[in-house]
């Protein structure tokens, strides 16, 4: 949008140079309005490629050990969450050892979050994907304990999510999962696709699609990758776009259907 706009304005002030200028201004800020300042920059978007794997990682193993112990289930979603990426047997191993370091006795996060936001805390969904795989890692043996729920919330202030927003993620995130595991036809799924969505069953027709074209958007490919989340990691966004999508047709579905 901005291209067009700073061409026209160039082109008026200096001509078809002022409008070749313009276009190239105005591409940098629809870049930058997308990705993040970094996504202009090839160099600083593969550092935050780098950052972000290695913080997703870490922190699941953080995550994973806070009730003082590894449950089979919560290994077992690491092992299906690194197949899904299709990662390589080198890159397999550094995720491995990325996730025993954050499992480490004493192992303090701070240092690994502030290289996060440094890297990543300007761009537009980064933190809210990270926050969400956390999520979706605390559910792997099917709910979150007190521990786990007190370090989510943790991350999630340092990423810069008030209790209220964390909260209203945390419980979008559960329901997400939950109706995906669940038959769109059981009594609980429509009040659990409104909940992933974020909405109610007052809501309107344009808040319920505004709400829903709000998530999706958060996990489109090109938006994800422009921002610095690796190729191998966007097939598990998907999938929870999956979710989101189910949701919001159960919805859509039943409004068409009452009178």
């Amino acid at each position: 949008m901005y291209k067009f706009i700073a061409a026209a304005l160039g082109y008026y002030l200096l001509g078809f140079f002022g409008a070749f200028i313009g276009y190239l201004i105005g591409s940098s800020i629809d870049r930058a309005k997308n990705y993040g300042i970094g996504g202009i920059n090839p160099l600083s978007n593969a550092h935050r490629k780098t950052v972000f794997l290695e913080t997703v990682f870490i922190l699941m193993g953080k995550l994973a050990k806070s009730d003082g112990r590894i449950s089979k289930d919560e290994i077992n979603h690491v092992e299906q969450f690194i197949q899904k990426m299709g990662m390589s047997a080198e890159h397999r191993q550094q995720a491995i050892t990325q996730f025993k370091r954050g499992a480490e006795a004493g192992f303090q996060i701070d240092p690994t979050l502030n290289e996060f936001m440094s890297a990543c805390g300007h761009t537009l969904h980064l933190k809210q994907v990270l926050l969400t795989y956390l999520i979706v890692m605390a559910l792997a043996d099917g709910r979150v304990d007190q521990a786990e729920q007190s370090l989510l919330e943790q991350i999630a202030v340092r990423l810069g999510y008030s209790h209220g927003e964390f909260q209203h993620m945390l419980d979008m995130v559960l329901n997400q999962s939950h109706f995906g595991r669940t038959q769109t036809t059981s009594p609980s799924a429509l009040s659990d696709a409104y909940k992933a969505l974020g909405v109610s069953e007052d809501s309107t027709d344009q808040e319920v699609k505004r709400a829903y074209r709000k998530l999706i958007s958060q996990y489109h490919p090109d938006k994800l990758m422009g921002q610095g989340v690796p190729e191998d990691m966007i097939a598990v966004a998907t999938e929870q776009a999956k979710e989101i999508q189910l949701a919001y047709d159960l919805i859509k579905k039943h409004r068409q259907d009452t009178p």
